[in-house]
């Protein structure tokens, strides 16, 4: 499963981008934040994707200000911190990577994709530690030449990289 929060869309396209790769080999089911489940049993390989705002995972009020200051089309109810927040322990063998999208200029420190990392380790998951962030030409938008092309490349190298083989209560899926 690939859970993403996107407030702008860019964000949106790179997980549906990845999803693509993985749909090749396996099932995949794409859900946003405000959509998606509180549980992941079932599921082999979890990904998680957000923007970086104020250096690590959006708040509501980060969120709330992107739509007030910046004209953001779309602020979801809940950000993947607080998807994370709700979730159940992973179930045993589960593996999970993150990645997040951030302003190509400038360049600042923190990440959405390292603080989400560290949240899914925290739940168990078993944790790529190769978090991927992708750039955004500004608040709004568009990504960054060659930023779709990068998100298929780490998709590929993640898919089967750590792909375990499906056990009790796996289903191969994503």
């Amino acid at each position: 499963m690939i859970v993403y929060e996107s407030l702008w869309g860019n964000t949106e396209l790179v997980a549906r981008a990845i999803g693509r790769v993985i749909a090749t080999q396996m099932p995949v089911d794409i859900v946003d934040t405000d959509h998606a489940p509180d549980s992941v049993f079932g599921y082999d390989l979890i990904i998680v994707g957000g923007p970086t705002h104020a250096f690590s995972m959006s708040r509501p009020a980060t969120r709330e200000s992107a739509a007030a200051n910046d004209a953001a089309p779309h602020v979801p109810r809940r950000g993947i911190r607080e998807w994370l927040s709700t979730l159940a322990p992973a179930p045993a063998g589960t593996i999970a990577a993150a990645f997040d999208t951030r302003v190509d200029s400038p360049r600042l420190p923190g990440s959405a994709a390292k603080a989400a990392r560290h949240e899914l380790r925290s739940l168990g998951f078993s944790v790529d530690d190769k978090a991927k962030s992708f750039r955004v030409h500004g608040y709004q938008g568009p990504l960054a030449d060659g930023e779709l092309d990068r998100a298929v490349n780490w998709a590929s190298e993640l898919t089967f990289r750590e792909r375990k083989p499906v056990g009790p209560g796996g289903t191969g899926a994503v």
